[in-house]
Formats: structure tokens, sequence, C-alpha cells
């Protein structure tokens, strides 16, 4: 049986027994440590940290191949991207040049423009992992008191679960859409040709949309006849109260989060590391 993309992964493990509260307070913090800072020595430190962590998650890279597929070809496209709009963009943030390569016209490579492309592609690196366990590991109810914990309207927050919980679901249905259309006689091998699988996989999508859609109103018919959204509050069954477990893993969030801000300030001065000096 094939496993489901953005389904939650139920195991007892340190990071599954966090209370999903915990886990959206540490991914913000660490998150917002790495998009903030430029250095790429602390960088490199929350990806060691955030792969350590997925490895005590035990999620299964077959659970996420999918996602790191995707992941690498944004972070390629972006790399490219980059260049091709700001090819000097280093040299101007560091304040020196040093040519590698001159390829043409303005399109010359430099260590500081390769430095600091290099430094972006660890933050996505980095911030990517943190992301994966946080889905992976949350129930999406306790996601959705989560989201009603710091703030968020208990509608929102409901609409999200509701979102992430019919991920799954939406995956099968386009699974067996697909079983039932080859069953018949359309072609979806590798053997058609692109235009022709492109072709037969609108034949999918569109009994996929008319079945969601009537799933969307069973779901929003039995929860007006149930009255939801008629309050201003409402509790939540899945809500997990916090343990000492989480204040320390929030406590190590807030240290690292507070380190990235102290580093930029008191040691390099700005966000950016210069090894160039």
């Amino acid at each position: 049986m094939k496993l489901k993309l953005f389904s939650y992964n139920v195991l007892d493990t340190p990071i599954h027994r966090l209370s999903g509260l915990t886990k959206l307070i540490c991914f913000l913090l660490l998150t917002f440590a790495v998009m903030y800072s430029y250095d790429i020595r602390f960088i490199l430190f929350v990806t060691v940290f955030s792969i350590v962590i997925l490895k005590i998650s035990k999620i299964k890279f077959s659970q996420i191949r999918l996602m790191i597929i995707y992941v690498v070809i944004f972070i390629a496209v972006n790399f490219v991207l980059t260049f091709l709009f700001a090819p000097e963009y280093g040299v101007e943030i560091y304040g020196t040049r040093h040519e590698l390569l001159r390829i043409s016209g303005r399109y010359n490579v430099t260590i500081e423009q390769l430095f600091y492309q290099i430094t972006k592609v660890f933050k996505y690196g980095s911030v990517i992992p943190l992301g994966i366990i946080f889905l992976l590991t949350t129930n999406p109810s306790e996601f959705a008191a989560s989201l009603n914990g710091v703030g968020v309207p208990y509608k929102v927050a409901y609409a999200v679960s509701l979102t992430l919980r019919y991920f799954p679901e939406i995956q099968r249905d386009y699974q067996n859409i697909s079983q039932a259309q080859q069953a018949r006689g359309l072609e979806m091998s590798k053997k058609a040709k692109f235009m022709t699988r492109f072709k037969n996989s609108l034949m999918i999508i569109v009994p996929l949309i008319f079945s969601t859609l009537e799933r969307i109103e069973y779901i929003s018919n039995a929860m007006d006849l149930r009255g939801f959204g008629k309050l201003k509050k409402r509790s939540w069954y899945s809500k997990k109260k916090l343990t000492v477990h989480d204040y320390i893993a929030i406590l190590l969030a807030v240290v690292i989060f507070t380190a990235s801000i102290l580093i930029s300030v008191f040691i390099n001065g700005s966000r950016f590391y210069n090894p160039f000096i």
C-alpha cells in the first residue's frame, strides 16, 4: 500500500508526544531564526539539528520522497533565477569581489555570489525538515487546537484541520479513479506520449473535482446541522496540556532564536556573515 503524502504519522516518539501548540511555537521560532540570519555557521547548525529531530521522529524517506523532489526542484530553479536576475548581489552585500569565471557581460561567477547563494540553499534546507516534522507528527485536530491556542479564530483553525485531514482522502480518490479509468483502457503508463498522458489525466481530475465538491457539501451540511460557528469559543477534544518536555522544547527553540539575533547583532554586526573581510 502506498504511503500518503501529508498524512499524520501515528507513532510513539518524543516528538509525537509533544503538544501541537509546542510544535507550532518551536516551528515558528526556528523558522524565524533561520530566515533572519544569513550566517552559514548558524544555519548549518540548525540544519543538523533539524535532521537529528527528523531521525528521532522516525519519519521514513518513502513518506517524504515526493516532497523532497519538489523541494530540490524549487531550490534548483531558485538558485538559477537568483543568478540570472542578481548576479552581483553577493558582491554588493560583502563589499569585495573575487572573480572565478567570466561568462558574458555582467554574468560573471564570483566567490561572493556563490557564497550568498549556497547560504540561501542551506536556509531552505534547514527549514524544510522542520516543516515536514511538524506536518507528519501533528494530528490535524490537535493542529487546529494549537492554532486556536495562539489566537487564530477557531473557524479558520478548523478549516485548516479539515484541509490537512482530507489530503489523504483526495489522494485515495485519485488512485481509485485512476485505476478505474485504466481498467477501461485509459493509457497512463510511461509508454504513452506525454500529451496523451496529460489529456488522459484530465479525465481523472474532472471526476476528482466533482467528488471533492460533493464531499465538501456533505461536510458543510453536517457542520450546519450541528450548529458549528454559532458560539464565539469552542473546546477541543484533542488538545493536550503542556508538560515538562513541552516547556523544555519551547525553551530550546527560544534559545536558538535568541542566539540568531545575538549573533547577527553583536558578532556579525548585521544579518550577513562576511568571511571576506
